[in-house]
């Protein structure tokens, strides 16, 4: 299993659409650049009409392209209350 701590880690908020449920966050080891990368031609492609894409289509196509990657796609948090 990958250390969370070998690499710097980031937690992005994607928001490909103008409905606020299809975002998700993405815990990743990639730059921002590098998401973008991706997932804007696919993202274009179906703002075109091309294609029906899902959130986990968006980061199978993210660590196709990084595969040594670490990239975790999570809707919500869970909250700890203390």
């Amino acid at each position: 299993m990958r250390r969370l701590t070998d690499n710097t880690m980031n937690i992005f908020k994607i928001n490909t659409s103008a409905f606020e449920e299809e975002n998700f966050f993405l815990l990743t080891d990639l730059s921002e650049e590098q998401i973008r990368e991706v997932i804007t031609p696919i993202v274009l492609r179906e703002r075109n009409g091309e294609a029906i894409i899902g959130n986990d289509y968006l980061v199978r196509s993210i660590l196709n392209n990084y595969p040594d990657a670490l990239a975790e796609l999570y809707c919500e948090f869970d909250t700890i209350t203390i």
